[in-house]
């Protein structure tokens, strides 16, 4: 599989539990030492994952696309990428998201995830 393959495989997942506000499924796209960083104070392990989304509200969507990706190693991919958040009663959020993931057997998990906010300049 390319980078972009285990990517977009691994992500669709994460998208899919996340449009169904799932967050259990969310968090089993995650390694269990997974450093996460959303846009509220960074937490460990997929039970925080599931708990931050868990917290997200209801009609939430998530649409992203592949800007770059890195081989890093074998078992390592980083990918960088472009996330519109929908919402049912506010208007669209722009983020930019960093992933690494670690091949795990046959699965790729999420091992780190670290979302950024650029400044409005318009």
């Amino acid at each position: 599989m390319t980078e972009n393959d285990i990517l977009t495989t691994a992500l669709d997942q994460w998208k899919s539990a996340v449009d169904a506000h799932d967050p259990k499924r969310v968090a089993t796209g995650f390694t269990e030492d997974a450093i996460f960083q959303g846009l509220h104070p960074y937490s460990v392990g997929p039970d925080s994952v599931a708990e931050y989304y868990d917290s997200q509200p209801l009609g939430l969507t998530a649409d992203y696309s592949v800007l770059q990706t890195r081989r890093l190693a074998d078992d390592l991919v980083l990918g960088y990428l472009s996330v519109d958040f929908g919402f049912t009663d506010r208007p669209t959020l722009t983020v930019y998201l960093s992933v690494i993931l670690r091949r795990t057997g046959e699965t790729w998990l999420i091992s780190h995830y670290q979302v950024s906010r650029l400044p409005d300049h318009s």
